[in-house]
């Protein structure tokens, strides 16, 4: 049987994730058959499926691999993103997921002995538990193992967004197993010292590390427990700390983008009218939006009936995105922040465990709206580059192109010297037309801006 494993699940020796035929499975070893049958049997599983809580798998009965347990087949994920790509209330509801199902594993009798934060996706628009093989049985006064890794993968990256500068988070693409608490301490306001919480579970957390990190420890005498009510009071000291968490998205140049003076009422209609009809030809089922802004066209893309990956630059548009989502419950749309001049590399062991943007998904169409500008005078990418991207992602694509003559393109070049000769809508064309064919051409009414919808040659 021709198979591949998923490159990512190799740290738990319990089992690993495969590829077969293009769907996802899980091998389960029979090092873990007490902990899995235990899972299932006793009503842990259905309570957290049912609820949604935790991602829900098939038994597969038609193959199997030699030594396995179990092998089961997961809910497929639309697109697999990761914690330095969400917006803090992302983050925030992952870490409040993770809370929720320890407390309710204890009640079943299990607990999570592992707590990180690339065990939580989001599907249909809510955060969702990926990781069936970070369970094992609860035994009475024994300490949580995954403590520590909560900490730095939620509490830490969430304090420091919250109380220090919301670009922190993007710490976690260089620490990949957690923000280190010492540095989260180091980092953290001396007034956070005042918060019991933030004390117990960062400073004090940080500096038992530290103590213990050079101490040989004789584990026969060492004898530490953690009764089931203390743990129970530990969790809800950590959730009743987190909610409290607040970031409040600014009101940036981009976050007010639509509701501000880039289009009159009739050009902004006429806009979303043309898109909808290039997407009603293209029927696409993956979109993905670069440069969504507050993802009004993501939801266009969305009531189309596609998936629809929705990325900004500003954190405060993601954000509210998200936020948005949330609020008018949509499935098909992930907010996500990119950086499209430095988008999420290739990290982790032997640069595979978390991956670009470009291996995790490919759509069916390209929403550059509004971005090429920002692009090309922002970031001087030339438009052949930025041609050449966007044709190695998709087939399709409609972009935006917006003239000199705009008010926002104005803005940019306000405070610098303007050496971008090239940037012309003739220059435009020519170079797409390198990579991409145009089919149509339009307009935008009582504006200078244009629509292009364009095919990969």
């Amino acid at each position: 049987m021709d198979f591949f494993k998923e490159k990512s699940s190799f740290r738990d020796p319990s089992g690993f994730l495969f590829w077969k035929d293009k769907s996802i499975y899980r091998y389960i070893d029979y090092s873990y058959k007490e902990h899995y049958d235990f899972f299932m049997n006793f009503g842990l599983y259905d309570d957290l499926s049912g609820k949604k809580l935790i991602i829900s798998h098939d038994l597969v009965n038609d193959f199997s691999l030699s030594n396995s347990y179990k092998i089961i087949k997961p809910k497929k994920i639309n697109f697999i993103s990761y914690p330095y790509e969400w917006s803090f209330s992302q983050l925030k509801d992952a870490a409040l997921l993770t809370l929720k199902i320890q407390l309710r594993a204890l009640k079943f009798g299990m607990t999570l002995k592992d707590c990180s934060a690339y065990n939580v996706q989001f599907l249909y628009g809510k955060p969702v538990f990926i990781d069936t093989l970070s369970f094992e049985i609860y035994n009475e006064g024994q300490l949580w193992v995954g403590y520590k890794q909560f900490c730095q993968h939620f509490l830490a990256p969430l304090l420091l967004m919250s109380k220090v500068d919301i670009r922190l988070n993007q710490l976690l693409r260089n620490f990949i197993d957690g923000i280190p608490l010492n540095l989260a301490s180091k980092l953290l306001p001396k007034k956070t010292y005042l918060n019991f919480s933030i004390l117990m579970n960062i400073h004090l957390h940080a500096k038992s590390q530290k103590y213990y990190e050079d101490k040989k420890i004789d584990l026969k005498k060492y004898n530490k427990k953690l009764s089931k009510k203390s743990f129970i009071i530990l969790l809800d000291n950590l959730e009743n700390c987190i909610k409290k968490l607040k970031w409040k998205a600014g009101n940036t140049e981009w976050a007010d983008y639509y509701s501000g003076d880039s289009y009159s009422k009739i050009g902004f209609n006429h806009k979303k009218n043309i898109i909808s009809d290039y997407l009603d030809l293209l029927k696409p089922k993956v979109v993905w939006d670069l440069g969504a802004n507050d993802g009004f066209f993501s939801c266009l893309a969305s009531k189309q009936g596609a998936f629809v990956l929705s990325s900004d630059i500003d954190v405060s548009c993601v954000e509210n995105n998200y936020l948005n989502v949330k609020k008018n419950n949509e499935k098909n749309i992930l907010p996500i922040f990119l950086d499209l001049t430095n988008p999420s590399p290739d990290i982790g062991w032997n640069n595979s465990e978390r991956l670009n943007l470009k291996k995790r998904g490919k759509p069916d169409v390209i929403l550059a709206l509004a971005l090429i500008h920002h692009l090309t005078i922002s970031n001087n990418l030339p438009f052949n580059y930025v041609a050449e991207y966007f044709s190695s992602i998709s087939n399709n694509l409609i972009i935006e192109f917006v003239p000199k003559e705009d008010k926002k393109v104005r803005t940019l070049l306000a405070t610098r010297k303007d050496i971008f000769v090239d940037y012309n809508i003739n220059s435009f064309e020519k170079e797409f037309g390198k990579f991409f064919s145009i089919q149509e051409i339009t307009e935008i009414k009582d504006s200078k801006r244009t629509l292009y919808f364009m095919g990969k040659k």
